[in-house]
């Protein structure tokens, strides 16, 4: 049975990057919310009259946050039950908080936590100044709104918090500020799979 793998955290913490490393080795897909969700988000942006690059203004989340989560969610739940595993990347904060939102969504298949290996990395940097440094070297459009808005963009990288009913040991929270891919995926490797 397949297992379902968050990557957690905010932008630049380097969740998509660490989940493709492990996925290099093991048989498991990568679902980005942020890339399965791009297309729809510049439709709907350019539709409204607003900017088809941003991901983080107030009107986006109102327009295409909930969206962006369903797609990704129906994606990982169409493959529940095959050999690979998930890895399903994105912030997911108001999910992460929500006691009962995992449940309910293994439910949508007839599924649960009883019968569904659900493990989550909360991935996260030592300091804002390497988030910045990060964004900043990824060079997308997509970050603009954050550059311009950093007082406001900067609270993302509070501590996050995970309320859903899952074992301690289902749960990692990895700095990931090394610059040691090879290493830094080696240690989420071993949480994910206890080898």
């Amino acid at each position: 049975m397949n297992r379902f793998v968050f990557f957690l955290g905010p932008a630049g913490a380097g969740k998509t990057t660490l989940a493709k490393a492990i996925a290099a080795r093991r048989p498991a897909a990568v679902l980005d919310m942020d890339i399965l969700l791009r297309p729809a988000a510049d439709v709907i942006m350019t539709m409204h009259g607003l900017d088809p690059t941003d991901r983080d203004s107030a009107e986006y989340k109102a327009l295409c946050r909930d969206l962006g989560y369903r797609i990704t969610m129906d994606a990982a739940l169409d493959n529940l039950g095959l050999a690979s595993d998930m890895y399903i990347v994105g912030p997911f904060t108001k999910e992460a908080a929500d006691p009962e939102w995992i449940g309910r969504e293994l439910s949508r298949r007839g599924r649960s936590l009883s019968d569904t290996e659900v493990k989550v990395v909360l991935v996260g940097l030592d300091s804002e100044e390497l988030y910045r440094e990060r964004i900043s070297h990824r060079q997308s459009p997509l970050d603009d709104w954050k550059f311009r808005n950093w007082a406001k963009f900067r609270s993302a990288f509070a501590d996050r918090e995970l309320n859903w009913p899952l074992p301690p040991a289902h749960i990692l929270r990895f700095d990931n500020s090394s610059p040691d891919l090879a290493g830094a995926a080696a240690q989420v490797e071993r949480f994910i799979y206890g080898e």
